[in-house]
């Protein structure tokens, strides 16, 4: 008997790719699913000056309409980007049922015309407008390139890039403008997504840019109390995505980090082990507070606590809680 999923989603390039990604790997794995792929217009998608803070962070922005879908009943699942789903909160009726394999989690640079890295780095970005609405990329762009003034910069990943080419200013929400943008710094799973890799000037190293908790992750979630949805997305779950997850997750819950913490997880697994590292920004102070264990890659939420716990032993709340809308 052929089993129909409605799976909601954002109406972006990106998503619709995310998504049409889930459906494909579904069908291939049971071919008797039926998807139907329901596209929303999110506020954060509605709202393409205003920053994010009001509408909620990314959670109420871009997750909060599609969640409330599932839980009404409308749709069977959600896709959702993972570092756009707030780790420090869970929602009551709704469970991660699948995450697909990590697209690279890298943050990367995108430069206009006429600009090159090496002339960022001469310059220390001095006399540079580098743009992005990420508090933490923000963070790390005025560690990297000090003399940079780094503008807010909203749009889904290929409108960026087409306001890049065109010079365009950037409407703030006050109603002033700002720009034009000499540079982005954007996922690179995200421009990977939706064809345009070629426009990547300069990838940063982890070592280098910690990626977003979750960033390169695609999750799946639904009811949990939907027995045959779970079934089903349990087919398309990848393990590695899902301990990654876990643990960069958990960071986020012990911190109990808000959606305008410039906060950063990434981990690695070779074989057995893990490695994850983790850190927390200050965007105005140039603070700094950094933290890495390694242990086993099946007991990821232990591994989370741990360097979530040695980054609160540093100072971390201190910084999380000044970054704390008033």
């Amino acid at each position: 008997m052929a089993i129909r999923l409605r799976i909601g989603t954002r109406k972006s390039v990106m998503a619709l790719a995310q998504t049409e990604e889930i459906a494909r790997r579904l069908i291939a794995a049971a071919p008797d699913i039926d998807v139907e792929i329901v596209k929303f217009e999110t506020t954060g998608d509605s709202d393409q000056v205003g920053k994010l803070l009001p509408h909620g962070g990314k959670g109420g922005a871009f997750v909060a309409e599609i969640r409330r879908a599932v839980l009404k009943g409308e749709l069977h699942a959600a896709m959702h980007s993972l570092k756009d789903m707030p780790g420090n909160e869970d929602t009551p009726g709704l469970v991660i049922g699948a995450t697909l394999k990590r697209d690279p989690a890298e943050d990367v640079l995108v430069l206009r015309k006429g600009v090159s890295i090496d002339d960022l780095r001469r310059a220390n970005g001095k006399g540079f407008k580098i743009g992005t609405n990420a508090v933490r990329r923000a963070a790390y762009a005025r560690r990297l390139f000090p003399g940079a003034e780094v503008i807010h910069y909203r749009g889904a990943a290929d409108t960026r890039i087409r306001k890049l080419d065109g010079l365009e200013m950037q409407r703030l929400p006050d109603g002033n403008t700002v720009g034009p943008a000499d540079a982005l710094i954007m996922a690179r799973s995200g421009l990977d997504r939706v064809g345009l890799s070629e426009r990547i000037a300069y990838e940063f190293p982890t070592a280098e840019m910690l990626p977003a908790a979750g960033q390169g992750i695609v999750a799946v979630e639904c009811a949990g109390a939907d027995w045959q949805t779970r079934q089903a997305l349990s087919l398309i779950d990848e393990a590695a995505a899902r301990h990654s997850a876990d643990a960069e997750r958990e960071v986020l819950w012990v911190l109990n980090g808000h959606c305008n913490s410039p906060i950063a997880a990434y981990s690695h697994i070779e074989g057995q082990q893990m490695s994850l590292s983790a850190s927390v920004l200050d965007l105005d102070g140039g603070i700094f507070i950094e933290a890495s264990r390694s242990g086993p890659a099946d007991r990821p939420r232990e591994l989370g606590r741990a360097v979530g716990f040695d980054l609160l032993a540093r100072g971390a709340a201190a910084v999380i809680e000044r970054s704390r809308p008033v």
